[in-house]
């Protein structure tokens, strides 16, 4: 697939078929994150891939409770957005929904795991939350979501879970210097899938050197 169509059609696929994913596939799409760049060439992230039942359904029943209560207040700000925007929203939540009631039946979940001790945290001493240390780790996420849709796969990136580390720590064995960084289940899509994402203007987004200065 042609690199600008793959980045402008991968949209966030929830609805997953149980199918599974050829072992040759698999490893071309988790072979695609290891190419993404790292502070240091360190690459201090693993990919643990779950496809055990077990697994999956212990997972799936951490998910169940957060997912409602997001999802129940997603439903109630929507309430006062404009039709269009409601209706977008309504059907992404949906999706989420079938997400979460099929999560145990996804044919592979991703586990992108982190050891801090690799990163190259710039900004770990200032007055915000930090952010400059995924830096090193979500690059090979967004690998991997490309190489999913050029193979076909629907796949979507989900952190709902890392507020569980403690939690999802036991079930999948998790050596104590390492954290959770996303989630992403991936599985051939049930209907159409991907498609053109829907993002803000260029204009909105970029400013020419000075704050709110158009580039164009």
């Amino acid at each position: 697939m042609e690199l600008y169509e793959a980045m402008g059609t991968t949209r966030a696929v929830r609805r997953l078929r149980p199918d599974p994913i050829p072992d040759d596939v698999l490893r071309r799409v988790l072979t695609a994150a290891t190419h993404a760049p790292s502070g240091g060439n360190r690459q201090a992230w693993r990919m643990l891939v779950v496809k055990d039942p077990g697994i999956k359904q212990r997972l799936q029943a951490l998910w169940l409770e957060p997912w409602r209560l997001y999802a129940e207040a997603g439903r109630a700000a929507l309430q006062a957005a404009p039709e269009a925007s409601r209706d977008k929203g309504l059907r992404s939540l949906a999706a989420g929904d079938y997400l979460a009631e099929h999560l145990h039946e996804v044919p592979a979940i991703v586990v992108l795991c982190f050891d801090a001790r690799g990163l190259a945290i710039t900004d770990a001493k200032l007055a915000r939350p930090s952010v400059v240390g995924g830096a090193s780790i979500y690059p090979a996420v967004q690998n991997l979501l490309l190489a999913c849709r050029a193979e076909g796969l629907g796949c979507v990136l989900t952190t709902l879970l890392c507020a569980f580390e403690e939690e999802v720590r036991p079930i999948l064995e998790l050596p104590p210097q390492w954290y959770l960084g996303a989630f992403v289940p991936i599985g051939y899509p049930v209907g159409r899938g991907h498609g053109p994402v829907s993002r803000r203007p260029l204009e909105a987004m970029t400013f020419l050197d000075r704050w709110d200065q158009p580039l164009f």
